[in-house]
């Protein structure tokens, strides 16, 4: 197939265009390079730098690379800006999606695959959360990609696209090429690989009182490749689909400080910790029930525990630093 990837120079969309070129597909990369890395595209793919909210500029690259169909992951994913900044979530998340979605219309590609979140869940009632829990997000990261949720969902009823939106629970991990490498860097895993590898002091642990064993958020790791093997076997599929929505998550949870552990393990290094205030829009819990993609589509992680998931990133991160 000739795909097009937008945000494919990000941390996931990197791994997923890696995916795609060893399984023999045509890629297409749009990234603005904002929060992405030119040096994270393979030299295979077509690199267009550009914006989203260019409606021609899109509409050219799906009509002059002859695009069958788009994998959506670009759009701003950081829960403590979107509280502080949630105009920017709505333009990016929301405006610049609906923009691709006017532009693949005009192209007439009709088949997407968008990376969605379990942010749109919120504080859920019970964990494993399955994809009939009750959708109260917390912060305007979650809100955004519900919205655009809902905007696919009517463009499957007024235009016929075929449709998977895929809420990923927390990613993790590295593939043999590329792994996580945010500026600045907020997510979990990679701090305490930086804290391990001598570039950090220490983490900070935002909260220590929440319900749960060890007062620490409990979140479901996935590995990043695992999620980009999640969206070849929905786009194999996407025609008897028609339109779904799916977790992707191992339905085990680890705590923040049974994460560090982890680390520690892996690393064979101390980790420093400084207990530090919640942060706000952060539930307790967020664990997944992956039951509706494992039976409808197919899909089994290949590395379902956290310490291999670790030792990936650590690999990653020892030669890349």
């Amino acid at each position: 197939m000739r795909i097009l990837v937008t945000g494919g120079a990000g941390y996931i969309g990197s791994v997923m265009t890696d995916v795609l070129i060893d399984g023999g597909h045509h890629v297409v990369v749009i990234d603005n390079l904002q929060r992405g890395h030119r040096d994270a595209v393979r030299s295979e793919a077509v690199f267009v730098e550009a914006d989203l909210q260019d409606r021609e500029a899109v509409a050219s690259v799906l009509k002059t690379e002859r695009i069958d169909a788009v994998i959506h992951m670009a759009g701003d994913a950081l829960v403590g800006e979107s509280m502080q900044n949630p105009g920017k979530y709505y333009r990016t998340n929301v405006i610049a999606g609906l923009t691709l979605l006017e532009a693949m219309e005009q192209s007439a590609v009709r088949t997407i695959v968008f990376s969605s979140t379990c942010a749109i869940y919120g504080v859920p009632d019970k964990v494993p959360i399955d994809e009939n829990t009750p959708t109260r997000p917390v912060n305007p990261y979650g809100d955004s990609k519900l919205t655009f949720e809902h905007v696919l969902g009517w463009y499957h009823r007024a235009h016929g696209f075929r449709v998977a939106a895929l809420r990923y629970f927390n990613a993790a991990g590295a593939s043999e090429r590329f792994g996580e490498r945010h500026e600045p860097e907020t997510h979990l895993i990679p701090i305490l690989l930086e804290v391990a590898s001598g570039r950090r002091d220490a983490i900070q642990l935002f909260g220590t009182d929440y319900d749960t064993a060890d007062g620490t958020c409990l979140r479901d790791y996935v590995h990043v490749r695992d999620i980009a093997e999640a969206h070849v076997l929905c786009l194999a599929q996407l025609d008897t689909i028609g339109a779904e929505v799916f977790n992707l998550g191992n339905g085990t949870g680890y705590t923040n400080r049974q994460v560090i552990d982890a680390v520690q393990r892996v690393t064979g290094r101390q980790i420093a910790v400084v207990p530090a205030p919640r942060r706000a829009g952060d539930p307790a819990r967020l664990v997944a029930s992956s039951d509706r993609i494992r039976q409808i589509v197919g899909w089994t992680p290949a590395l379902p525990r956290l310490e291999p998931m670790i030792e990936s990133a650590w690999r990653w991160a020892r030669v890349n630093a």
